[in-house]
């Protein structure tokens, strides 16, 4: 049985989330590896908040499409 719209659109719209969180990291690194070292670690701790982030939108995601979270159709 496929997803409904509404949990099809929860899901998708998580994965887009997550996606931002991972190219905003990405962004951040690449810009952080010009400055020196301190500055690199304490990006890499932002960084890895944001990783995690992603992977909690990500874990949603699959949870909307085993069925464990579900969305309600708006009236």
């Amino acid at each position: 049985m496929g997803l409904t719209k509404p949990n099809h659109d929860l899901r998708r719209d998580l994965k887009s989330a997550a996606l931002a969180l991972e190219d905003a990291a990405q962004d951040m690194f690449r810009m952080a590896k010009q400055y020196g070292d301190t500055e690199l670690l304490a990006a890499m701790e932002k960084i890895e908040r944001l990783h995690v982030e992603a992977d909690r939108l990500n874990g949603y995601a699959d949870e909307v499409k085993d069925g464990r979270i579900l969305r309600a159709a708006t009236e």
